[in-house]
């Protein structure tokens, strides 16, 4: 199974294509569109959010809500482009009004210009922009509703807004609630600090990061390979989650606490108990040597605050060489719960992506009866 994207920030919309998923499975349009929407809500997003509304149109692929087995694309309008019609018409547009010339450090403006030999930093920025997500956390859902079948689950959960951090441990059906929670974070003690934060950040002009943590159960054994270093489980996750913008750092596992200690105290034994293998505890958490190994994978993303500032930083005018402050795009004060979401989407599309090398078929059927053989064995 492969996906891809396409479109611009403040374009007509959005595409997405997913190639290889098998036929019958069903696709409920309305979990999509509520999880586009929790997407939108979270305290912190900017102006744009109360723009748009986003709602998964399918073009193809999908026919009484199950999947055909041919390639499924959708469309996810943008709301937002009456306004920038005139400066974004893919045939003739005014490129002259919202050129940018000043590019945001920490954004994709300066190399992109760069690469791509381009004057005007929109030609950049309305690609990069984190609106493409909404794709892939649509994609995300269609996958998550084909590995429901197979009784494998997800959950994410905030850790940390700024310096404001929930320590304790919680397990996946706690985590699995967390959308009842403010911020999706689960220690509501600590709501007014956070609120307080945002708000502050905000009137000051400024972005604050965070971090949170992404739970999948019920993965069976096997997915990934050690054999290559491009089939390892954990390189996959990491290359898919890492492309979330701004992120800068992956965890799986215990892995900032076991690179400090003995090997004696940082890996899983193994028992074995009613047929199956297991491990006592969950350091490695849930793939090793590139491969699941039937426990919970989990893994911890953290993310730098976003380079958009409403009180801009210095950067260069790529026309007079001469120092100003950087150009201002609408944007948002954190994205931390809504990057939880996106980022669960994205892991379950490399599992699904997984699931599907190990356990292939044409139709559900198939992979159904390919996944049950696997306990066969």
């Amino acid at each position: 199974m492969r996906y891809f994207t396409a479109g611009e920030s403040h374009g007509k919309g959005l595409i997405g294509i997913i190639e290889g998923l098998p036929s019958n499975v069903y696709i409920d349009e309305n979990e999509i569109n509520n999880v586009l929407e929790k997407r939108q809500s979270s305290y912190g997003r900017g102006d744009r959010m109360k723009i748009e509304s986003d709602k998964i149109e399918f073009i193809s692929g999908i026919r009484n809500s199950k999947t055909l087995g041919s390639p499924i694309s959708f469309f996810i309008k943008n709301a937002d482009y009456k306004n920038w019609e005139k400066y974004m018409d893919p045939v003739n547009c005014d490129i002259s009004s919202k050129r940018v010339l000043k590019p945001r450090p920490g954004h994709a403006d300066l190399s992109g210009i760069i690469k791509y030999d381009f004057d005007d930093c929109r030609n950049v920025l309305e690609r990069s922009s984190a609106r493409e997500t909404a794709t892939r956390l649509a994609i995300g859902s269609i996958c998550t509703q084909f590995l429901r079948n197979f009784n494998i689950e997800s959950a994410s959960h905030v850790l940390s807004i700024g310096k404001i951090k929930n320590s304790n441990i919680y397990c996946f059906d706690d985590i699995k609630r967390s959308d009842e929670y403010e911020f999706r974070f689960l220690d509501t003690t600590r709501r007014n600090e956070i609120v307080s934060l945002i708000d502050c950040i905000k009137s000051e002009g400024d972005t604050v990061g965070g971090s949170y943590e992404l739970r999948i159960k019920n993965v069976p054994v096997g997915l990934g390979s050690y054999t290559h270093y491009d089939r390892k489980l954990d390189g996959l996750l990491a290359s898919a989650l890492i492309s979330v913008n701004s992120m800068k750092a992956i965890e799986f596992g215990d892995g900032l606490e076991t690179f400090m200690d003995r090997g004696s105290n940082s890996h899983d034994e193994i028992i074995y108990e009613n047929g199956n293998y297991r491990r006592i505890t969950n350091r490695a958490g849930g793939i090793e040597g590139g491969m699941s190994n039937g426990e919970e994978i989990v893994i911890r993303c953290y993310h730098k605050p976003i380079p958009t500032l409403y009180k801009p930083i210095k950067t260069v005018n790529i026309l007079s060489k001469e120092v100003e402050f950087a150009s201002v795009e609408r944007s948002d004060y954190t994205v931390i719960p809504a990057a939880s979401i996106v980022s669960e989407s994205v892991a379950m599309t490399v599992i699904c992506q997984e699931f599907l090398r190990k356990f292939s078929g044409d139709s559900l059927k198939e992979v159904l009866r390919s996944w049950k053989n696997s306990f066969l064995n």
